[in-house]
């Protein structure tokens, strides 16, 4: 006989940023409990699936999640009580079903998701497998870790950069720790040539540091003395992947560059992307255009996108029909994963598929404000992403996805491959 849910508890707790979040404990008849909580975006797309808070006043200044919590105890527990845990999608549709919204507006993806994850994660104790190889069939790939060294806009308070993320990806290693260790030293590289430049290494919301610049191109001039002087090839070994989150400074049909004091039109953004890629060595822009901007991601993706990856983020929120939409009209050529923009492992990993099947990339993604929960690490190993973006190698809850990548690596042992270069 199968394992059945038997019970379900879940609290508010806090994330990285100190605000609250939902966590689940689920209980099945096997004896296994297994724990998941959800993360939270800072710069979230107008699209994705509904982060349910009180909005009272009274309580973490409008932030609280008691009704998600509630809506768990009261609704979830009940409806799910019984069923096969081993039945990711039937339990994920049945959450659906109950919720009865397209964005997951009314029990809130944030409970949903949490349930959903640790479904995932007990059914695979219950199978006495690691997670990784629960959620996929294999081959098995470890994802070149896309680190932001450099945070801007939303994610440094918008006294640095205005693009949000720059990141190195260290795409010359020839396995997962070595790339960590690649990428471990050219971020401390980095906050030695800050130091020297007198600016701030004080960090972001991500981990990396958050300099005040006189451009946005300054932060790959700083990242490309980092990986020079940590004995490293730009380009050849650790390449730079760009993450300008530009629908946060996109209003009135102009994207405003408040660092350069400049108004771009879509064309003129584009050719600034241009004016970088054939200056650095930049494997990746995400989100280089507003959410909305379909026609211009279309000239973007013709006229960078044969030598660059163009990533959508906001442009998707891991939606099959907006990612559908995107890959008939060739709108990007790569998918940014994150499972809280769509709110269900079944429809995140629907999501990743619909982009393999189209020979698209996707990069699986932990969001601005994190919780220690390594969910993400297991499932782009699972899914062979061959990308993963968690973050600076600083702070706990982004490092814990990274050493749980460490600990995969171990377990794979001899059959363990490191996705490198043909990740992009």
């Amino acid at each position: 006989m199968n394992s059945t849910i038997t019970t379900i508890h879940a609290r508010e707790i806090l994330d990285s940023r100190g605000n609250p979040t939902v966590e689940v404990d689920l209980c099945t008849s096997a004896g296994t409990r297994a724990r998941a909580a959800c993360p939270s975006g800072a710069s979230t797309g107008i699209h994705e699936a509904v982060e349910l808070r009180d909005n009272d006043n009274t309580r973490f200044l409008g932030k609280g999640v008691r009704n998600a919590v509630s809506n768990i105890q009261d609704r979830i527990a009940p409806l799910l009580s019984g069923m096969d845990v081993s039945d990711q999608e039937g339990i994920d549709k049945a959450l659906i079903e109950q919720d009865g919204t397209k964005n997951k507006g009314n029990l809130g993806a944030n409970a949903i998701l949490t349930i959903s994850m640790a479904v995932a994660r007990a059914a695979a104790a219950d199978a006495k497998v690691p997670l990784w190889k629960f959620l996929g069939k294999g081959p098995y790939l470890l994802p070149v870790p896309c680190m932001n060294v450099i945070n801007g806009g939303a994610h440094a308070n918008w006294q640095g950069a205005d693009f949000q993320e720059y990141m190195i990806a260290p795409v010359g290693a020839t396995s997962f720790g070595e790339a960590l260790r690649w990428g471990c030293e050219t971020y401390q590289t980095l906050k030695g040539v800050l130091k020297k430049k007198g600016a701030s290494v004080g960090v972001g919301d991500e981990g990396g540091f958050a300099p005040v610049v006189s451009s946005n191109e300054e932060p790959l001039i700083l990242i490309i003395s980092a990986i020079e002087e940590a004995g490293y090839t730009p380009g050849t070994d650790i390449g730079i992947a760009l993450d300008p989150a530009s629908s946060e400074f996109f209003s009135d049909g102009k994207y405003r560059l408040l660092t350069e004091k400049s108004d771009l039109s879509s064309g003129e953004m584009i050719d600034r992307y241009a004016d970088l890629v054939r200056s650095y060595p930049i494997l990746s822009i995400e989100d280089g255009l507003g959410q909305d901007d379909w026609e211009g991601w279309k000239e973007l993706t013709a006229r960078i996108g044969k030598n660059v990856q163009i990533v959508g983020d906001d442009l998707f929120v891991t939606n099959a029909l907006r990612i559908q939409k995107g890959i008939k009209d060739h709108s990007a050529n790569a998918v940014l994963i994150k499972l809280n923009q769509i709110g269900t492992v079944t429809e995140t990993i629907q999501a990743v598929r619909m982009a393999q099947d189209a020979h698209w990339k996707a990069m699986v993604s932990h969001r601005s404000g994190e919780t220690s929960d390594s969910f993400i690490a297991d499932l782009s190993v699972a899914l062979g992403t061959g990308q993963i973006k968690s973050g600076a190698p600083c702070r706990g809850e982004r490092v814990e996805k990274y050493n749980q990548l460490l600990r995969i690596e171990e377990d794979l042992g001899s059959e363990s491959r490191y996705a490198g270069r043909s990740a992009f």
